[in-house]
């Protein structure tokens, strides 16, 4: 409706132009149901330091919806034609700023802006990609499709403030398609993000508050047909946010995408986790009955569950199993061998029941180390055994083993054992306040306030936890990163267990529309350096991740405080991690095919083999023959005529997993890539070009 209005706009006639609106409104009043919103025109993002030319699509940098094609520049004038009407008109070339709407086909790159080494010895690093997340997820899709563990995003709740922009404007509460055009532009990513997960076991975590949780829910569901869907609350503000006329809002809500295998973890938890659904304080082992009780416990249910169990005499050793008895046959009949007693599985009331487990099991766990013989009764004997869970327990620690007893059973500690659980969905944890740990938080790095609401760092990590705990390795994506909060709560996660997970965040680099209005009041415009270095990737993302590493402040004082974990960490101990942050930019198509862009396109190729070791840069103008970087685990074939010479190189290092071969010519790279059998091989630049061009189909 948002592009049938525009046009019915433009209708000159206005009795025929009023008749034609009259029976859209008509239309529109219709019942519809589902999820059903408006396709708006593809959203638009401004190129500032591409130059303005003949053949350009621009829009003034400041002020104005209007979109034109460069027909001419000349001495800083540029002659342009408004795209709707044709209207020729002329501006300052430096009024102007070039735009790519969604939809064209872009050729990215990652230009080199900053970098922290706090881990020189580590080959993990962190990125931070300064761009409109959409072209971002555009690359990222080329770089890691199918391959990411962990999407965790918080993008705008649309409260109808001005805290987004549509088509580069902010979309405010009088806006009639504020939620339809909310929904084009999370549909949008969204899409891309489904590309990046991995469809056998990841997860994507949005959090929302009640502007557009309904909204969201159901494009979730609509995008997502092949995950579980799941929401929970969590208390962020628990003294309430007063609202006029309207109880006070004390939550927000997070929504856990799951596909594949994906499942939250059972971890250590709190008191505050409990919500009176269940009790920590059972912490000893549990050695389970080995008699089947509830359904199916009879012999005639289970006949091969029906079998002796040998014992000593004194009842003190475990002397085997004997073979099930057949349903038809007495249990009398058999004869225990000497020196020995059948312990069979009797109820209590005398009747015959079977084992929770088979005989070949059962042998199994006494070699493990897990049956437990107890004391005779009249019916026999007592015994248990540990289940697969507990067990595991055992395995890794969890129980500690003092001994063996008498009857080969474990001697099992459990002091020190601390149960795991999955919480319910109601989450009421003091560290979730983003009052105290998100505000808080940032006034310890900043000494004024550069970003409004930020999340708990607790309640991020928390969120993400449930899913990567077991994923010491995991692949962490955010491409709403604002303050940065999301790379701070995975340095903490793997400061906590040693994991050596990644994290890349993606921020555009707005600045707020108080500061824009400043700025524009003494003349400084967007791309403007006094411009950038306020917006929010610059002032805000990068700086938090530079002194969340090393331990300070923006003025090099120690951070002040622990985080909030089960061992003590002092927030001025940093962290021992690497980062790096680049900015997105585009190149031109031709420039690439005819491989004069390598050196911009190298930071691409360093991401897309994992990122591995500090990202390698060329300090030369003249390109090597070939690039081999044992550090960085991938190798470049630059010029394919020195094959045979890079071949003898390669074959004398066993570390490259990712390689590039630059060639036109498909046979001789698949000859060349089967010769060398490097596990991750491209060929470019076909590889890089079409697949921006298949995005661009799509």
């Amino acid at each position: 409706m948002a592009a049938i209005n525009d046009l019915v706009a433009q209708i000159n006639d206005e009795t025929l132009r009023e008749r034609i609106q009259s029976e859209l409104e008509r239309m529109n009043k219709q019942k519809k149901f589902g999820l059903v919103f408006e396709e708006h025109l593809p959203e638009s993002v401004k190129l500032y330091d591409v130059p303005v030319k003949k053949g350009s699509i621009v829009m003034k940098k400041m002020g104005g919806k209007e979109v034109y094609k460069v027909l001419a520049v000349q001495d800083g004038v540029a002659e342009c034609a408004e795209r709707k009407s044709q209207e020729k008109i002329t501006f300052n070339e430096s009024e102007l700023v070039v735009i790519a709407e969604f939809g064209t086909p872009i050729y990215p790159y990652l230009k080199p802006i900053d970098s922290i080494c706090n881990a020189p010895d580590c080959d993990l690093w962190h990125t931070l990609i300064e761009a409109d997340n959409y072209h971002a997820l555009q690359l990222l899709e080329y770089l890691y499709a199918g391959k990411v563990d962990c999407i965790y995003i918080d993008p705008p709740y649309n409260t109808g403030a001005r805290d987004w922009k549509y088509n580069n404007d902010y979309v405010d509460g009088a806006d009639e398609y504020r939620h339809s055009k909310w929904l084009s532009f999370m549909q949008r990513r969204l899409a891309l993000a489904k590309k990046l997960l991995n469809p056998k076991d990841s997860v994507l975590i949005v959090t929302i508050d009640e502007k557009e949780y309904l909204h969201l829910g159901c494009l979730l569901e609509q995008m997502f047909p092949e995950a579980r869907v799941q929401m929970v609350s969590c208390c962020i503000m628990p003294g309430g946010v007063s609202r006029l006329s309207e109880f006070s809002r004390c939550d927000e809500y997070i929504y856990f995408v799951k596909f594949g295998e994906s499942a939250p973890s059972s971890l250590v938890l709190g008191e505050e986790w409990l919500n009176g659904v269940k009790s920590t304080s059972k912490a000893s082992v549990h050695w389970e009955g080995l008699l089947r009780t509830g359904t199916n416990n009879m012999r005639a249910d289970r006949p091969n569950l029906f079998y002796p169990v040998l014992v000593s005499e004194d009842g003190k050793k475990f002397l085997g199993a004997g073979e099930p008895l057949r349903l038809q046959d007495d249990r009398q009949s058999f004869e225990a061998p000497e020196g020995a007693i059948a312990i069979w599985p009797i109820h209590r009331d005398g009747t015959e029941g079977c084992w929770r487990i088979g005989r070949e099991t059962l042998l199994q766990l006494y070699d493990n180390h897990v049956v437990r013989l107890g004391g005779f009764t009249d019916r026999g004997m007592a015994i248990k055994y540990l289940k697969k869970g507990e067990y595991a327990k055992v395995q890794n620690g969890q129980y500690k083993i003092r001994g063996i007893r008498e009857d080969n059973s474990y001697d099992l500690d459990d002091s020190d054992y601390k149960p795991r659980f999955v919480p319910a969905t109601q989450w009421v944890i003091s560290s979730h306040d983003a009052s105290r740990h998100g505000s808080g938080l940032l006034l310890k790095i900043f000494p004024d306030k550069r970003f409004s609401f930020p999340k708990s760092l607790y309640a991020t990590h928390d969120a993400i936890r449930f899913f990567v705990a077991n994923k010491p390795d995991a692949l962490i994506l955010d491409f709403f990163a604002g303050s940065g909060t999301t790379l701070n709560a995975v340095n903490l996660l793997n400061k906590e267990d040693g994991g050596h997970r990644r994290c890349i965040m993606v921020t555009n680099n707005e600045v707020s529309a108080d500061e824009a209005k400043a700025l524009t009041a003494k003349g400084i415009q967007p791309g403007d350096e006094e411009w950038e270095k306020l917006g929010i990737a610059r002032y805000v993302t990068w700086p938090r991740t530079v002194c969340s590493i090393e331990g300070h402040d923006v003025n090099g004082a120690p951070l002040k405080g622990n985080y909030i974990s089960d061992q003590e960490f002092p927030m001025a101990d940093g962290f021992k991690a690497n980062a790096i942050f680049f900015k997105l930019g585009f190149l031109n198509k031709n420039s690439v095919a005819l491989g004069r862009q390598f050196r911009e396109l190298l930071p691409v190729l360093w991401m897309k083999a994992g990122a591995i070791g500090k990202c390698p840069e060329l300090d030369t103008d003249v390109l090597p023959n070939w690039l081999i970087l044992p550090e960085n685990k991938m190798a470049v074939l630059i010029d394919d005529n020195e094959y045979r010479a890079f071949k003898e190189e390669m074959n004398m290092i066993n570390s490259i997993e990712t390689l590039y071969i630059i060639t036109d010519f498909e046979r001789e790279y698949a000859i060349m890539a089967d010769e060398l059998g490097i596990p991750n091989t491209f060929q470019l630049y076909r590889d890089y070009l079409d697949n921006f061009r298949i995005n661009h189909s799509r």
